[in-house]
């Protein structure tokens, strides 16, 4: 669980200077898969900075998922939002009001909650067929980008903020699906190459949402699709369980860790850029 936590301190600061950064490049063509755009934020030190912390952030989550239920994980990453509103309120002036704060508090003892009622992860090691759904899943992500491209503005931000979660939520389940690490296993594995196109697609589908659409929505929508399909693959394919007696103590606390997050979605947003003013009046 600290790794899980340490992986939402992670992804939640990343999320500040992506979208910060995101915004502050070219626009691109519009597509929901513009790997052009990608490129342009990566020439940028906050892309750069939040990428080594998604980094470090992917690491600390591998870790968790060996140890913990992907329900369990999957909420501590949905929390990183509420980091992402404490950062947001130190770096950007933003200020939070008792609501929020109450919000932050919500998260921390849903997650509490789910400390005190996880069990160990599933034995399962998840079937062929799982692993190609997966791989199927990450490959429709993509699709799902390009065709999102096309929508206005707020229903496409909502659109790839949910592909992008669907893709992380692919990576979350992929990791589980891979037990053997020697090079032949893991070229064999359709679950090697579904967290490779998961995680790809996740990052374009992201940047696209945070450069022209609503950061708010998107983030929402990221929330919803990295946490409630891993968490169902997992109970119901992997064998995750809770503690004897204490499903109903999961249960809550899942729910209250995701509404807690959802209430907090706002701070996702990077502050609007000041008018130049012109010299000459």
């Amino acid at each position: 669980m600290l790794c899980a936590l340490g992986a939402a301190v992670c992804f939640g600061t990343a999320s500040v200077l992506q979208a910060v950064a995101a915004r502050a490049a070219e626009p691109g063509t519009g597509s929901g898969v513009d790997p052009a755009l990608l490129l342009r934020a990566l020439r940028q030190w906050r892309y750069l900075a939040g990428l080594a912390l998604d980094g470090m952030g992917f690491v600390l989550q591998i870790v968790a998922l060996r140890s913990l239920p992907i329900y369990a994980v999957g909420a501590a990453l949905a929390a990183s939002l509420a980091v992402t509103a404490v950062v947001a309120s130190r770096l950007l002036g933003v200020r939070l009001s008792g609501r929020e704060w109450g919000a932050v508090a919500l998260v921390c003892a849903g997650l509490a909650m789910l400390g005190l009622a996880s069990g160990a992860e599933g034995a399962g090691t998840g079937s062929d067929a799982l692993r190609y759904a997966m791989l199927g899943t990450a490959v429709a992500v993509l699709g799902l980008g390009a065709v999102a491209g096309r929508l206005p503005d707020r229903v496409r931000a909502a659109a790839l903020g949910l592909g992008a979660g669907v893709g992380f939520g692919v990576v979350e389940v992929a990791v589980r699906l891979i037990d053997d690490v020697a090079p032949v296993a893991l070229l064999t594995n359709p679950a090697t190459y579904a967290l490779l196109i998961g995680g790809g697609a996740a990052f374009l589908l992201l940047t696209s949402a945070f450069q022209r659409g609503s950061v708010t929505t998107a983030t929402a929508g990221m929330v919803i699709g990295e946490t409630i399909g891993p968490a169902l693959v997992g109970i119901l394919w992997l064998g995750d369980r809770t503690r004897p007696g204490l499903a109903w103590l999961a249960a809550l606390g899942f729910v209250v860790a995701i509404a807690g997050a959802l209430a907090l979605t706002r701070f996702g947003e990077p502050p609007a850029p000041r008018p130049v003013e012109d010299p000459t009046g």
